[in-house]
């Protein structure tokens, strides 16, 4: 299949173009910084990758993206630009077939980072990712993978660090251990560190495009989780003075 997929639900930009070269598929990739860079270097980062693969966007199979969780305006910014890109190819060829737009759950592709790194032996592998999702909490999603095939065992949700309980069995994954590390519980504060990087939901287009995941570029929508997505002025002055309190208690 000749996929792009991209991703900017972290700090990192990713991105990746697949396309099949004498039969067998070939994968053009870029990660770099992203944050407020990404608005400015997404677009011109997509084509570049494209020329190389000597793709245009209207010979794509889909356009795949991190719906989320994460970063308010990176989920924007990578749906937005995905409907961009498929709208702009059937407006460019008249008559030529939509390119259809790919949703992908971040923390899933956290979770097949994590077991394309070889962090386990091909026997059903159950993952609880985890991202950093900053004002003191994290995403979390669990997921098991066996035959072949990933299965979300849950919905997402928002957590605080202090609140997670080991869980015997499962592998954790992501980016939380550097930010939260030492607020979570002792067994807790290792883990695999991984990104939802956009080859690995180039590796995960495949499933979810048999399982019917794919949809018309209108359609496409970032998930959010938090609708609040900053402290009020107010909020981190209760905060410091909560925090002043305490250190000068006996």
């Amino acid at each position: 299949m000749q996929l792009l997929a991209l991703d900017t639900s972290t700090e990192t930009m990713s991105i990746a173009v697949q396309r099949v070269v004498d039969g067998q598929p070939r994968v053009w990739q870029l990660n770099a910084p992203g944050g407020a860079q990404t608005s400015s270097q997404l677009i011109p980062a997509i084509l570049d990758l494209l020329a190389q693969a000597g793709l245009a966007v209207g010979q794509l199979d889909a356009i795949a993206f991190g719906c989320g969780p994460g970063s308010f305006t990176g989920l924007r910014t990578a749906c937005s630009v995905a409907q961009g890109l498929a709208f702009g190819a059937a407006a460019r060829t008249p008559g030529a077939r939509d390119v259809p737009v790919l949703p992908v759950d971040s923390l899933l592709a956290v979770a097949e980072e994590a077991r394309f790194q070889g962090a386990h032996d091909g026997a059903p592998l159950q993952v609880l990712s985890l991202l950093d999702a900053r004002m003191d909490e994290m995403y979390a999603g669990r997921y098991r993978h066996a035959d072949g095939r990933w299965t979300r065992l849950d919905d997402f949700s928002l957590i605080r660090p202090e609140d997670l309980t080991p869980q015997p069995g499962w592998l954790l994954a992501g980016n939380v251990w550097q930010a939260h590390g030492q607020r979570l519980a002792v067994g807790l504060r290792g883990g695999v560190p991984a990104l939802p990087s956009a080859t690995a939901m180039l590796r995960l287009a495949p499933q979810l495009l048999a399982q019917g995941a794919a949809i018309a570029a209108a359609q496409a929508l970032p998930r959010y989780i938090r609708d609040k997505v900053a402290k009020t002025t107010l909020e981190r002055a209760d905060e410091r003075a909560l925090a002043a309190h305490g250190a000068a208690a006996p």
